[in-house]
């Protein structure tokens, strides 16, 4: 272990793990969490970052320390103020309730806080430092916005959001709740499909279209029966299974996640505080619901005779299949005739407007044309991508809106409330994203090339935390696993890859990826589990993925293989580590490198002046690998802001 004394030594200006675990739990155990460096009292820790403070990037594919050490910016910070001209849809809106009630917001990020920001937000990567020095140098008026098109444009994007919709489509090797396996074969075809949808910018209704309607003989080579597959249930009525995907529909695209109550009870009495909507809704809205699906078949086939554990699935249609009331066993409560009706035809419960299946029409295709056409489609989408680059969504949790509450042109009864923050701008959110044909980066460009989504994470003046809804200022969110861990070996230029099973039959057919934003699954992450786990990334089924911190990162990051290995000297040339290349540097130098690459910023001259006298304390290649050590175990390495 390293020498505590290094963190120590930077104490005036410089926030580590080693902390103590009073101080981790006050400013990590929250919802959104915030380290001192954001509080009041981090004044002194703002103003020097403020007067020195200078971010950049390091890769080991792009740019070498000498070339890093080649450019020292200067001072980036704007000029910035609010106007109700602005025709970008988000700040009008959000500035707008900002003046309403009176909160100044905060002032704007300066370039090198905007590049590092959104390049994690849409990549999972630090930007490199030749990017980073070539956007500050830029003068044009523009270069935000196109930074912006040309990280939607890398794989890096790509390898980001495969990961998001991953967990949201909840991609796993087996459900264990029913014990229905998609075995690797199937989780590495889903991960493929959404993949190449997301290379090919596949608008999002028909990638919607495509997991909620698909049919085909093999789960192993059409991806997208994945998602369907997922929703199997078992011991149970066929009607358990068209109920789960129905409600599984009603989550992910709708955002409505109580609708599963619905699927058992009417929702008067149950879900009153929850729900205007649900309080009104009936089982036999349900039933509607769940009869688009009762067309499904599923039949497990067995490409390997001898091995009766592996198997893919058939999704077909049975042009027959309706939903019958006449089950009294099963998962859910017993389905009874209502008077005279004994089957629930399909109804679509969410809008008016809904549509039976046409004549011979897949009743499943005509749940996803039901969806797909819902405003409500359009706001939850929104919603989801808005929480994920604004931190905090419009509605919270993003899986719970009340489709009573959300049209602030139609408010509901006292003492009933429109359930967005910021209600308006949801809507109109959700007709842009129409209007662009649900484009995902259409909506993402919207979102990061806003000025609400450029402001500061500081805020001069006294922070109210109940403005964290209106988006006053910039909201700081933790890295995910993936992130910390990718961002360890791209700085350190120590690379590390990970391997896993592709085929359940034949477990020495193995895949190989160099990043842990390129892993399939939590299943498929090889030795570097270990270390993402502690890091809550979630399992894709009992666990949500989380952005709290814990007592367990911060002794990770200060003990784990995985980091020590990485502040040591070796290797030579352009692959050599981060040290062996910082090792010949005048001390100075050094300090400056080592908090540029690793911190994205520059040294303040506190930090300088300790970090260059422990270098001169003793032997001095040690000290370099105790202050990279320190470097990593700073908050902001892992906070983005």
């Amino acid at each position: 272990m390293k020498k505590s004394t290094w963190a120590l030594a930077l104490s005036s200006s410089l926030l580590t793990f080693q902390i103590g675990a009073q101080e981790i739990d006050e400013h990590l155990s929250v919802e959104h969490a915030e380290c001192s460096y954001f509080g009041p009292s981090g004044a002194k820790m703002r103003t020097e970052a403020l007067n020195a403070a200078r971010v950049g990037r390091y890769s080991r594919e792009t740019i070498s320390v000498r070339e890093a050490m080649s450019f020292v910016p200067g001072g980036s910070r704007t000029s910035y103020s609010q106007s109700s001209s602005n025709a970008n849809l988000i700040d009008r809106n959000i500035f707008g309730v900002l003046r309403e009630k009176g909160i100044e917001p905060a002032s704007r990020s300066n370039d090198y806080e905007f590049i590092r920001r959104v390049t994690l937000d849409l990549t999972g990567r630090i930007p490199t430092v030749t990017r980073v020095n070539s956007f500050v140098a830029d003068t044009s008026s523009d270069k935000r916005a196109k930074y912006v098109d040309e990280l939607l444009a890398t794989p890096e994007w790509v390898d980001k959001w495969v990961m998001f919709f991953g967990d949201l489509y909840r991609n796993t090797d087996v459900v264990r709740a029913t014990n229905t396996n998609r075995f690797a074969d199937g989780r590495e075809a889903f991960y493929k499909w959404t993949k190449d949808a997301l290379t090919a910018n596949m608008s999002y209704d028909k990638m919607a279209t495509a997991l909620i309607s698909g049919t085909g003989e093999n789960s192993f080579e059409k991806g997208e029966l994945n998602w369907q597959v997922g929703n199997r249930i078992t011991n149970g009525p066929a009607q358990d299974m068209y109920d789960q995907m129905a409600s599984t529909t009603a989550e992910t695209f709708l955002g409505v996640s109580h609708f599963n109550c619905i699927m058992c009870h009417n929702g008067r009495g149950h879900v009153d505080t929850l729900s205007l909507w649900g309080r009104g809704a009936t089982r036999m809205q349900a039933y509607g619901m769940a009869a688009f699906f009762a067309q499904t078949t599923m039949v497990a086939v067995r490409p390997v005779p001898e091995n009766r554990n592996y198997n893919y699935w058939n999704m077909g249609v049975n042009i027959r299949g309706i939903y019958t009331l006449n089950t009294t066993t099963g998962n859910r409560p017993s389905r009874t005739s209502v008077g005279s009706i004994t089957a629930a035809a399909p109804l679509y419960p969410f809008a008016v407007s809904g549509a039976a299946p046409g004549n011979g029409e897949n009743s499943r295709a005509a749940a996803a044309r039901n969806v797909v056409a819902d405003p409500l489609f359009a706001r939850a989408t929104a919603n989801y991508l808005w929480r994920e680059l604004m931190v905090k969504g419009l509605v919270e949790p993003v899986n719970q809106l009340d489709p009573a509450r959300l049209d602030p042109d139609n408010p509901p009864p006292a003492p009933w409330t429109l359930q967005p923050s910021n209600p308006r701008l949801l809507k109109e959110l959700g007709e842009y994203f129409v209007d662009q044909k649900f484009d995902l980066k259409a909506m993402m460009r919207l979102i990061t090339t806003s000025d609400a989504y450029q402001l500061s994470s500081r805020y001069d003046g006294q922070w109210n935390p109940s403005w964290e809804s209106l988006h006053a200022r910039r909201l700081v969110r933790r890295l995910t696993a993936e992130e910390v861990y990718d961002g360890i070996q791209q700085t350190s230029n120590i690379p590390s890859n990970i391997t896993f099973v592709v085929d359940s039959n034949d477990r020495t057919k193995t895949r190989t990826v160099n990043w842990a934003m390129q892993t399939p699954a939590p299943a498929a992450r090889g030795g570097a589990a270990a270390f993402l786990n502690v890091f809550y990334p979630g399992d894709r089924e009992d666990t949500e993925r989380r952005r709290d911190g814990s007592d367990q990162q911060a002794l990770t990051l200060m003990n784990n293989t995985f980091v020590m290995t990485r502040t040591r000297q070796a290797g030579t040339g352009p692959t050599s580590s981060l040290l062996r290349q910082v090792v010949n540097l005048d001390d100075r130098q050094m300090v400056d490198t080592l908090f540029l690459i690793v911190l994205s910023r520059y040294p303040n001259e506190s930090e300088r002046t300790s970090s260059i006298n422990a270098l001169r304390s003793g032997n001095r290649s040690l000290q370099a690998e105790n202050l990279l050590w320190t470097l990593y175990n700073k908050v902001d390495f892992t906070f983005n802001y």
